[in-house]
């Protein structure tokens, strides 16, 4: 082949949008053995993957790899994203994380004392989700091979019914469980050096204790959340693979002004950017309220709210009546607009 026409990976691919979709459904999902009969697999592209036990449990596994830059910013860093992303990828599915790996890939001469505190970071996000990291290892790239570290993690969980992200159906109430565009816009003031009254904070935060509350609290049908891509990525995602409409009130939308203020000050949509302590969940509609009002009595749920439903008028797509009373689609970003992100 041509080297000059052959495709090559690009910033895009790993971004969490239609391109990154694209490049998993041509070359990842044409390579690897589908999924085994009754089981959630590659090509459900779900957060995590289950197992069905002899005993009737389910076992779920997720993997995720973080190369956020810089290491630390406003609200977290790598270590305690590591750690949440991974758990949250688990509780969205309805499991019980049980544990946790973690692999290192350090770059030569990176400061030992850095290393500490992104381990420190890690233990301790594990305890404040009660998940262990159990297992792990390390690796070192000379100098320049790599951008100081990167660390992948991997979880399992336990659930006797698995929750899939295309499991919605038509009625069900759509539900977030607060502000949107958090992590992403604190990352971007943060590299930017962007002067606001008010500094903006990742929202990263183990979700698992949450989700178990909406669980308990409401007849849940789906969840996800909204990390690369952002609100705009997750919600397309589930339409599409369940085949049903979703209709969102843009004045439902719990919004920061300040990251209003950030957003349209550099020109990316905080539906866009990615989220590490939110989650989207669907629900039948006679216990939506009882599920928010559950939410609200957590920190990390108290600015939950309804803000849409489930409908079948256009199968696959994402509709927002707008602040005016007018229509239009939130489409799918290409891609995260903000690099390095998680």
């Amino acid at each position: 082949m041509n080297n000059d026409t052959e495709e090559t990976i690009q910033l895009t691919h790993g971004a969490g949008g239609q391109v990154m979709d694209r490049l998993i459904g041509d070359h990842v999902l044409t390579t690897f053995t589908k999924k085994q009969a009754g089981e959630i697999g590659l090509d459900q592209l779900d957060d995590g993957a289950t197992i069905d036990l002899e005993s009737g449990s389910t076992l779920v596994l997720t993997t995720d790899s973080h190369i956020v830059k810089p290491l630390f910013f406003p609200g977290g860093d790598i270590g305690r994203l590591a750690v949440c992303g991974t758990v949250n990828d688990l509780a969205v599915m309805g499991a019980n994380p049980v544990a946790l790996t973690s692999s290192l890939i350090i770059e030569e001469g990176f400061s030992t004392s850095t290393l500490d505190r992104v381990l420190g970071s890690m233990e301790k996000s594990s305890k404040e989700a009660n998940v262990p990291i159990i297992t792990g290892d390390t690796k070192v790239m000379a100098r320049g091979d790599i951008d100081g570290l990167a660390i992948n993690t991997a979880g399992l969980g336990v659930v006797e019914k698995p929750i899939s992200d295309a499991g919605m159906e038509p009625g069900d109430k759509l539900v977030i469980t607060g502000s949107i565009g958090d992590h992403g816009m604190a990352l971007m003031q943060y590299r930017e050096g962007l002067t606001f009254k008010t500094k903006l904070h990742s929202d990263m935060a183990p979700l698992n204790g949450l989700l178990e509350l909406a669980r308990e609290s409401g007849e849940v049908t789906a969840m996800k959340d909204p990390t690369r891509g952002g609100l705009a990525a997750a919600l397309n995602e589930m339409a599409n693979k369940s085949g049903y409409g979703i209709t969102i009130d843009e004045e439902s939308v719990p919004i920061r002004e300040a990251v209003s203020g950030v957003a349209e000050l550099i020109g990316i949509s905080p539906y866009e950017v990615a989220n590490e302590g939110k989650a989207i969940i669907t629900v039948k509609k006679e216990s939506a309220a009882d599920l928010v009002n559950a939410l609200r009595t957590n920190p990390l749920g108290k600015n939950a709210a309804i803000i849409g439903e489930v409908n079948e008028n256009r199968p696959g797509k994402v509709v927002m009546r707008t602040e005016v009373g007018g229509r239009r689609f939130l489409e799918a970003p290409l891609g995260d607009p903000v690099p390095r992100i998680c």
